[in-house]
């Protein structure tokens, strides 16, 4: 117990029927057992009879710190500044702003405490950690291994790996080799994210996988531990295991484990956030509707105090992508104005405003603004640049895509870059430009690299664009370098020579004699076999053979073979030869000589009068197609020269239909009764 500072508060004390002594009993007991809420009571009867007790004052606050009040020990920090100085409780302020994410004000605290304890080093390398200041956090944290000595070395060699790691991942920093031994899985995590941030996936993967085996030893020897608490502990490794299947291009397991992680869901709002848009980001323009529900993960309270300032980022620009796919162009907007106001120099904000611009067809707007935008960043004016040019490309304007590409300093002289200019003049028929654009980048790769595979490879490659165009005499001073380079290139010699023998015969002889002998050159080639291997272009056609030669039987075979047999045509169902074809036959029926015409109303005689069923008996008279007198037509199926047939016709209506199961009558069905209307 802690006996009180003045005589005159004991003396108070014992008036009131408590001693002091008695009160700093219960709080020292309470504080041992982890009461702290009965020992802020009897704190609190102290500081009732002695308000400005200074030890009184600062266990309330720590009472208040292990009871997660932080503003309250915060407000009794402020209300009593001047008995708690900056130096009494410059850690219990500090500590109180930390976890109230005023990171800032903490750090101002700790910066002004004119003695530098364990505790303030260990608050002030958490503080430089959540700043993302980590080249000042990595000097605390080795500072505090090499001058302590207690048992929480492991905690501070788990935090430096950590600093190690954030500072591979988001500042693309080689990472420097301490010795740390990864007896636990924090630290065989933290040496995968190190791997990771090298690019160093297969190997990331396998520390991922002697993590999980640590953490599941380390947790299955509690007892108190279930599965499902093994699995929570676990989820962290296993959303970093999918990130890496993700990376490898895994997208089908990365996905399946991303939603196992979810389904648990895990306490921990920035593992929920970070797994949420890797799903998002895996789905892309398909199943948005899953990426909406998505999206709400990240917008949990605390996850921006829980994430680094890049992985906010890149969970902001993918909300902006997908108010994109899902065609809220207005919202899409919105987030990209409100993500390049943030970052105003990072093009990816630009871009995604583009891409929406592109989506409505409105590519000179784009182009616009990405001009505007490089103007005024020339840093980031590369990748501008070449969207600038695709858009160019999109619209047809080859030549204006290829001024642009020509502006880029980065990319000017790179063996691709050479390859897509090249390409696009010889499109536009510029051939001037492409041999300019061959020329620029030799003379750069004669300067820088002299001699190597790259310069080498650029003045084979303008040698054969030249010659290939008809520009030989410009190919000369190329080809003269590339031979003199390697003198027993023969084919390269062979060039040289045909562009000579246009400019300088002489030289060409002259150079003809390094040639070497056709003895030499000569081959054992089968021409035939090389002509009828798989695969080639051109095959000689066989000579023909010399009339006369044939003998008789290969002759007598030639003319069957050549005798096409006649096939007989097929005659109309109702031909009969007896009766001579209509020679109208093939005109149109309102052409022929004999058409006059139909008569209205010649259905309305037949039908309707007299008995049901029966026919006008002068129906037939009347009909003059039947007459004797008209020209002979085709014949009909089943017409008869003699006069008696037609005295055996069958009314129409009298005909009773074939039995076929065509127009076989179907069965009445029954009337379903009802149960009324």
């Amino acid at each position: 117990p802690v006996p009180c500072c003045c005589a005159e508060c004991a003396v108070k004390m014992a008036s009131g029927g408590v001693s002091v002594a008695a009160l700093w009993t219960e709080v020292n007991r309470c504080g041992q057992a982890g009461d702290f809420t009965r020992a802020l009571k009897s704190v609190n009867k102290i500081l009732q009879e002695c308000k400005d007790d200074i030890t009184a004052l600062r266990c309330k606050v720590v009472c208040l710190i292990q009871n997660g009040s932080f503003k309250e020990a915060l407000n009794v920090i402020h209300t009593h500044t001047k008995v708690l100085g900056s130096d009494v409780i410059a850690f219990e302020k500090a500590y109180s702003e930390y976890r109230l994410n005023r990171v800032e004000n903490a750090l101002k605290t700790i910066e002004s405490a004119t003695q530098q304890t364990d505790k303030l080093k260990e608050l002030y390398g958490q503080v430089l950690y959540r700043l993302e200041r980590y080249d000042e956090c990595l000097a605390v944290y080795k500072d505090l291994i090499r001058n302590s000595q207690d048992d929480y070395e492991e905690e501070r060699k788990t935090n430096l790996s950590a600093v190690i790691a954030a500072m591979s991942s988001w500042e693309n920093a080689p990472p420097e080799d301490l010795g740390l031994p990864e007896t636990s899985y924090e630290l065989c995590y933290n040496s995968s994210c190190t791997l990771i941030g090298q690019g160093k996936l297969t190997e990331a993967m396998k520390k991922l996988q002697e993590a999980e085996e640590l953490c599941r030893q380390s947790l299955s020897e509690d007892s108190d531990m279930t599965e499902e608490d093994i699995d929570s502990e676990l989820a962290v490794i296993h959303s970093q295991m999918a990130y890496v299947m993700q990376l490898q291009g895994r997208t089908e397991d990365a996905l399946q484990l991303y939603n196992q992680v979810i389904k648990l869901k895990p306490t921990d709002v920035g593992l929920l956030a970070v797994t949420a848009n890797n799903i998002i980001t895996i789905n892309k323009d398909q199943n948005v509707f899953d990426s909406k529900k998505k999206v709400k993960l990240t917008n949990a309270d605390g996850v921006e105090h829980k994430l680094a300032r890049k992985q906010l980022q890149a969970i902001e620009f993918n909300k902006a992508l997908l108010a994109m796919y899902t065609n809220q162009a207005e919202q899409c907007r919105k987030l990209a104005s409100d993500l390049q106001t943030q970052n105003p120099g990072h093009p990816r904000p630009v871009l995604i405003q583009v891409a929406q611009l592109c989506r409505e067809k409105q590519h000179s707007k784009a182009v616009e603004l990405l001009q505007q935008f490089s103007e005024q960043h020339p840093e980031s004016a590369s990748e501008i640049k070449l969207t600038m040019a695709q858009l160019y490309l999109i619209q047809g304007h080859v030549t204006k895509a290829c001024d642009i590409l020509r502006t880029i300093e980065d990319f000017k002289h790179k063996p691709g870059m050479i390859s897509a200019l090249v390409t696009m003049y010889s499109h536009e028929e510029h051939i001037d430009s492409a041999i300019d654009i061959f020329s620029q980048a030799i003379q750069h790769y004669q300067k820088q690299q002299s001699g190597s595979s790259v310069h080498l490879s650029l003045v084979r490659e303008a040698a054969n664009f030249k010659l290939k165009y008809g520009r030989k005499k410009e190919a000369i001073s190329d080809l003269e370098q590339l031979w003199k380079q390697n003198r027993k290139d023969i084919h390269t010699l062979a060039q040289l020579i045909s562009a000579y023998s246009l400019v300088d015969q002489e030289k060409a002889k002259s150079l003809s004699k390094f040639l070497p002998s056709p003895d030499t050159m000569s081959f054992n080639v089968d021409v035939v076999e090389l002509e009828n291997s798989h695969g080639a272009t051109y095959i000689r056609k066989k000579a023909a053979k010399v009339i006369g030669e044939n003998s008789p039987k290969e002759q007598g075979q030639e003319d069957v073979k050549k005798k096409k047999k006649k096939k007989k045509g097929k005659m109309p169902k109702n031909y009969d030869p007896k009766v001579a074809p209509d020679p109208e036959r093939w005109l149109p029926m309102r052409e022929r000589s004999y058409y006059r015409g139909r008569k209205k109303g010649k259905k309305k005689e037949q039908v309707g009068k007299g008995t049901q069923g029966a026919m006008s008996g002068g129906s037939a008279e009347l009909d003059a197609s039947k007459s004797a007198s008209s020209p002979p037509t085709s014949p009909r199926p089943g017409s008869a020269s003699t006069s008696a047939a037609s005295s055996n016709i069958v009314p129409p209506r009298q005909q009773k239909p074939a039995a076929s199961g065509a127009t076989r009558k179907k069965p009445q069905q029954k009337k379903k009764k009802g149960k009324g209307w």
